[in-house]
């Protein structure tokens, strides 16, 4: 019995109702609610990582809301719709630029 292709679910698809924040140099409230971190993208690499926090504040963010890091390399680190129950506030590292998508 013939069989067409098997679909394959790929870990990498945009959940409906995603955005975007760009240019991030400075500590910033990505989303004041609960939601996800998609990926992260290091538009200019620092001399340190940057951190995603699960916090409402920047002053509040700290290693132990820590989430994620975003590298000190150019790139994009997948984080798979990692959620943050609280908010998403991201830091960048010294010298670093981000972009960072999230539900």
């Amino acid at each position: 019995m013939p069989q067409g292709p098997i679909p394959v679910a790929t870990v990498n698809t945009i959940p409906q109702g995603a955005k975007n924040k760009a240019n991030i140099s400075v500590a910033t409230v990505v989303k004041a609610a609960p939601g996800s971190i998609i990926a992260i993208s290091v538009i200019t690499a620092g001399s340190t990582v940057g951190t995603i926090n699960d916090t409402l504040t920047t002053a509040a963010a700290a290693a132990s809301n820590e989430v994620g890091v975003a590298p000190n390399a150019v790139g994009v680190t997948p984080f798979y719709s990692f959620p943050c129950n609280t908010g998403i506030v991201v830091v960048p590292g010294t010298g670093q630029v981000l972009a960072v998508g999230y539900v």
